[in-house]
């Protein structure tokens, strides 16, 4: 079939990204002798600076990783979690809130994009952190190119920063044009205090790594994150403004963690996510679900193929808002959800007709806590208010979340899979000094401490990124994903079919026309649900779309290149690599050789 570009294919390494600088670094590191994550790093904190809107120096990055000198696989958490003073009594009691804003001070967790990178390259690097962060600094002091979504997103917040947010203002209403490019000196500062500090303790690269994450988490960045937030009140989707919970305190308590990946499998290939504190369970669980139906059977393009792997992906999905949260603070029945006496009974609830009601299941017996109704009242009058010209969700800061993807494979067989996110300029306001600002991950926690998902300090919200790797007999075989919060789970579920079941390449996976599921919770403010919307990309057949009305989805078709932001990278017995990025968006991009 026709590709919008090769599939990248050589035996030196390569590297997929949502960016094509990012992309090109990565590939820069490992042409220089360094390691799959040594170029991970690099081209991870090099997105803080090109997409600045979709991922910051504040966010998250979970991340997936083969060593092969361990000869194992690892999931890094740099998922923050929710400050000590962040409680349901202070939210919902004090401040009268029924859900935690979208934006602003009060949704930021602690955030975990630096020490995830800073743990992986202190445990399985070769390099310094002067020489990974050489290329973001370069960026961030010379110049960046300009995408013209960063512009678009800048316009969207125009009015909030101008009012509201005099820091960001002051951070990103440059006169910024498409194509051309922009300097962030603060930032290039930060991180050159960050290495000075580091290099300070002597020349052992471990130890210089471990003192840039004090300075980051128990000294000057989080000095001016505590500062900032007890100094300035932030206007946030509540109308109102609030003073920032988050304290250098809980910085200094914490650091990102080392755990083993959930897995499950699909057919012949054991497939890793994150554990219950992501929304990965929900791949799992789709896959699950889905084999036991004849894909290879099915056009890949056609109704029955998109009807199956929707109703499964509601079921999934369901099970995700019922069950799936930090499993540190909830007894998450995992094991039940996965296993397949509780797979088949789910599966048979699977006709030849859309279903549009909310059903989560009951694992061992269990009764569901859902407010399906409460959600799709919330998506209603969301959708009425922006059409009356009230305040709408993007002039508020709040976004739907979209995010970065890296993917690295290296000569001696390290692979990365890391989707870094959040603290994107939109957030939250920028914090002076320092040239990024906070995330807002914790909007996605209920203000119900019982539930699995519920708010409660020290917990991780559950969030939507969701890296994955794959393993073929038992040895890492892809390692995937793609931006798109809600959609992140849904794409990487088709992308995998389509791989293992039609034998498609990476590139052609991802070329496909796609389509992604509205129906259950969302996890973002305003928390809103679309029973049984369906939305295709505008590439589909119009016959499909008529076959699929005609079983009840309330489908609609989308733009012709509008759905997925999928890169990849998989390793073959034979020793070659291949790699493959998504076209849509013209910024991601696979290198290699």
């Amino acid at each position: 079939m026709f590709t919008t570009r090769p599939e990248i294919a050589g035996s030196f390494g390569a590297v997929a990204s949502t960016h094509w600088i990012a992309s090109q670094v990565g590939m820069a590191v490992l042409e220089r002798g360094g390691n799959a994550f040594d170029a991970a790093a690099a081209a991870g904190f090099t997105l803080q600076v090109v997409e600045p809107h979709l991922n910051g120096p504040g966010g998250d990055c979970p991340i997936i990783l083969h060593s092969a000198k361990l000869g194992a696989q690892q999931v890094i958490c740099g998922q923050g979690p929710a400050p000590a003073a962040m409680t349901v009594q202070k939210l919902k009691g004090e401040l009268g809130l029924d859900l935690v804003p979208g934006t602003g001070f009060l949704c930021a967790p602690i955030p975990g994009a630096f020490d995830a990178w800073a743990l992986m390259l202190r445990d399985h690097g070769t390099w310094t952190l002067a020489e990974v962060l050489e290329y973001a600094i370069g960026y961030a002091s010379r110049g960046a190119h300009v995408v013209p979504r960063i512009c678009a997103t800048i316009e969207t917040v125009r009015p909030l920063f101008e009012s509201a947010w005099p820091s960001s203002a002051k951070l990103w209403l440059r006169g910024l044009t498409p194509g051309g490019t922009y300097t962030n000196p603060e930032l290039a500062e930060t991180w050159r205090r960050a290495i000075r500090e580091a290099e300070a303790v002597g020349a052992d690269r471990e130890a210089q790594i471990e003192a840039a994450r004090n300075a980051w988490y128990g000294g000057f960045v989080a000095e001016a994150i505590d500062r900032f937030g007890r100094e300035f009140a932030a206007l946030d989707t509540s109308g109102r403004r609030h003073h920032a919970l988050l304290t250098a305190d809980d910085m200094a308590g914490w650091r990102a963690t080392v755990e083993a990946p959930l897995a499950g499998q699909y057919r012949d290939r054991t497939v890793l996510k994150c554990g219950p504190w992501s929304q990965g369970p929900a791949m799992l669980l789709t896959l699950a679900l889905l084999q036991g139906f004849d894909v290879a059977g099915m056009d890949p393009v056609g109704a029955e193929f998109v009807h199956t792997v929707t109703e499964c992906m509601k079921l999934a999905f369901a099970d995700r808002e019922a069950w799936i949260g930090d499993p540190d603070f909830s007894d998450i029945p995992i094991e039940t959800l996965l296993s397949k006496p509780y797979t088949d009974t789910r599966r048979a609830l699977i006709s030849h007709t859309a279903n549009n009601e909310f059903r989560p299941g009951s694992p061992d017996g269990r009764t569901p806590r859902t407010d399906y109704a409460a959600a799709v009242t919330r998506a209603k009058e969301m959708a009425m208010a922006a059409g009356t010209g009230e305040p709408t969700v993007s002039r508020l800061g709040a976004s739907g979340g979209d995010t970065c993807h890296i993917d690295v494979i290296d000569r001696w067989g390290n692979m990365v899979s890391a989707t870094p996110s959040a603290g994107w300029l939109q957030s939250s306001p920028a914090i002076p000094g320092l040239g990024f600002c906070l995330g807002s991950r914790c909007q996605m926690f209920w203000l119900d401490e019982s539930l699995p998902n519920g708010l409660r300090p020290g917990k991780r919200p559950r969030t939507t990124l969701s890296p994955s790797m794959v393993l073929r007999d038992g040895t890492p075989w892809m390692s995937f994903g793609t931006p798109g919060g809600e959609q992140q789970d849904q794409w990487q579920s088709i992308m995998l079919a389509r791989m293992v079941d039609h034998r498609f390449g990476i590139q052609q996976a991802i070329d496909l026309p796609s389509f992604h599921s509205e129906h259950w919770i969302s996890s973002f403010w305003p928390r809103g649900a679309k029973p049984g919307k369906l939305v295709l990309e505008g590439r589909f057949a119009p016959e499909v779309l008529a076959a699929l009305q005609s079983r009840g989805h309330a489908a609609e078709m989308g733009g012709e290149w509008s759905e997925g932001r999928l890169t990849g990278a998989r390793l073959e017995p034979d020793g070659q690599i291949f790699a493959g990025a998504n076209p849509r968006g013209m910024q991601g991009y696979a290198v290699g050789r």
